[in-house]
């Protein structure tokens, strides 16, 4: 079957898109609250894992009490992590994508919250990935804001990556490895999108700005979001209005240079290329 592509004139984006981000509710929000739906838990720091601290630290059944949505990297790497429905999911460098079988496992750096939303809109015009974000900015006018996001539904393309596995210390910094990375390509998909866009105060700690993981319908494919063409979606939106952060007590981590501005090296790795 032949797929024709569809083009649209920046007027034409200009003038339709963004009335379908505002005006485009489906339906009423869940009014359900779990205690901790508004809060972020973020298990290790950010600048620390873009610093070479891979080592996990923090279990995956102690990360289930804290939410059933989110994001992170696994041990000493070797992919991504996406936490779906309470279930956590793990991309390998070679692509394999699996339920993480052992709740014991530890991971080095995690963020998950209780997901409810606050929103849903559907959005039937396709978007790039720089028309994507662009609509979500105008559905979260808090620009400090804190936003957990999950994006469902179909893809007219897909570009993800992951990280391949260290082994040998000292570890080398996740910016230097980005000649290593394996990415991914996914044409006319269906899946879900996980993420968040945090505020610059929480830079370093956390990664501002946009961060999305995929995970396809089969849970067989996914990895950190590199570049995207939606199809038709639904998007949700959950705000939250706390966060807590877990440190890991290790000599690496008690050691670690945190005077260092790594700024770049987190737009680097987000975006997967220098």
């Amino acid at each position: 079957m032949q797929h024709k592509k569809r083009f649209f004139s920046p007027l034409i984006a200009l003038g339709l898109l963004f009335p379908l981000c505002t005006m485009a509710a489906t339906q009423q929000p869940d009014t359900t609250s779990h205690p901790d739906t508004h809060h972020l838990f973020t298990a290790g720091v950010a600048s620390g894992l873009m610093g070479g601290l891979y080592d996990g630290f923090y279990a995956i059944d102690s990360l289930k009490t804290k939410g059933d949505f989110g994001l992170g990297a696994p041990d000493k790497l070797d992919g991504e992590i996406m936490v779906l429905n309470g279930k956590f999911y793990q991309t390998q460098s070679s692509g394999k994508t699996f339920e993480m079988p052992h709740s014991q496992d530890l991971v080095p750096f995690c963020m998950v919250n209780y997901f409810k939303p606050d929103r849903v809109i559907s959005i039937p015009t396709p978007m790039n990935k720089t028309q994507l974000y662009a609509c979500l900015d105008s559905l979260l006018p808090n620009v400090n804001g804190m936003y957990a996001i999950h994006i469902r539904g179909q893809f007219e393309s897909l570009k993800t990556r992951a990280f391949p596995p260290v082994q040998e210390q000292p570890y080398p910094q996740l910016a230097g490895m980005l000649d290593r990375q394996h990415f991914f390509q996914f044409n006319h998909c269906k899946g879900d999108l996980i993420g968040y866009r945090l505020p610059a105060y929480m830079d370093n700690t956390n990664i501002s700005g946009y961060h999305f993981h995929y995970l396809s319908d089969q849970k067989d494919a996914g990895g950190h979001i590199v570049d995207v063409t939606s199809g038709t979606i639904t998007i949700e939106i959950s705000q939250m209005n706390s966060y807590t952060i877990a440190v890991p007590n290790t000599p690496a981590f008690n050691h670690f240079d945190f005077k260092k501005d790594r700024q770049e090296d987190i737009k680097s790795v987000e975006r997967g290329a220098k």
